[in-house]
């Protein structure tokens, strides 16, 4: 049996019905791929640099990172009132000299971590996929070295079944280490080989290649200094964890174990590295973080919000000052402080 031929108007309706389905079908596609991970690809925001938005640069809600702008004369950060998006989304995010790194879960069937290292114009240099879920990032000083740590089994410190994955990156030459655990370790004075060796928290000095981190082995952790061109590591002491140098490089910002258990384990600690003397900051609640420096005189660091799985960012003395701790930021976490053109 032969159809008679369309009309020419029933042909352009026919044209417009199809238009509309495909549009459609489109559309649901767009956006079951952007929420495949909970989140959009991150795309820096159009002009805005480390160098126009200079501030303390932060995770806010479901990672996105914005910029506020900080003073540390005594007006801190707007609580978001005059922060910037910068259209990136990171689980953890941390911006110096002339690089940021984002790192953000990668969805697929295994646990795995994207870390996208980024110039100073927040565009993308460098992508490396790596087996994990986000914990830590840190760049150095002058931005050449980037470092991420990442849990491999837990989700927390305060576990004894954790461990992690901690990798460096030379933004200069692109040498890459995924894994640390290959450093030739010396504990107490010794040459030390264990299968339980775990590094994590990585800390830069300004020379980009000394560096600091905790290593855990035998249910210990210490303090390692590492040197990269050597590929060595030797303890400073005991009971310190997620280590975090101080601009001027001469004050170490560490987690401390003052009791055992998962509850309230940690006390934030400050240790001199000229004379080796730890001080206990005013901040007596349980930081389960790797602090960040704003200034050479001020810590900041995220604690647990009022709302299960929200953070907020808090601030304290550097020193034994009898000034507490201060809300910085709300709903936030991974504070970096960035200044014009540093």
């Amino acid at each position: 049996m032969t159809l008679p031929p369309l009309s020419l108007r029933a042909r352009i309706i026919a044209l417009t019905a199809a238009t509309a389905v495909l549009a459609t079908v489109a559309v649901g596609y767009t956006v079951a791929a952007a929420d495949g991970d909970g989140r959009p690809e991150s795309v820096a925001a159009p002009g805005l640099t480390l160098d126009n938005a200079p501030g303390l640069y932060h995770a806010a809600r479901k990672g996105n990172v914005r910029s506020a702008p900080y003073s540390s004369s005594g007006t801190g950060a707007a609580d978001g009132a005059r922060s910037r998006n910068t259209g990136l989304s990171c689980d953890r995010f941390y911006a110096s000299g002339r690089s940021a790194v984002c790192i953000a879960s990668h969805p697929g069937i295994s646990q795995k971590t994207k870390v996208n290292v980024l110039d100073r114009e927040l565009n993308t240099r460098k992508t490396v996929v790596v087996g994990g879920i986000p914990n830590r990032a840190r760049v150095s000083p002058s931005g050449r070295m980037v470092a991420w740590t990442l849990f491999v089994s837990g989700d927390s410190y305060a576990s004894s079944s954790f461990s992690t994955r901690s990798g460096i990156l030379d933004t200069r030459t692109g040498y890459l280490v995924k894994n640390v655990e290959t450093l030739q370790l010396y504990l107490e004075g010794r040459r030390y080989h264990a299968p339980d060796v775990n590094y994590w928290g990585i800390t830069f000095a300004d020379d980009d290649n000394r560096f600091y981190a905790t290593v855990a082995t035998k249910g210990k952790t210490y303090l390692v200094e590492g040197d990269i061109k050597t590929w060595k590591a030797r303890t400073l002491r005991r009971n310190a964890e997620c280590p975090s140098l101080s601009p001027d490089g001469t004050r170490i910002a560490f987690k401390k174990r003052v009791r055992e258990g998962a509850r309230n384990p940690w006390r934030l600690h400050v240790l001199d590295l000229r004379t080796m003397r730890e001080t206990p900051v005013a901040e007596t609640r349980s930081v389960d973080d790797q602090a960040a420096w704003l200034d050479d005189s001020t810590l900041a660091y995220a604690l647990p919000g009022r709302a299960k799985g929200t953070s907020d960012i808090w601030t304290v003395p550097a020193d034994a000052s009898a000034a507490g701790p201060s809300l910085l930021l709300s709903d936030a976490s991974s504070p970096s402080m960035v200044g014009a053109g540093g």
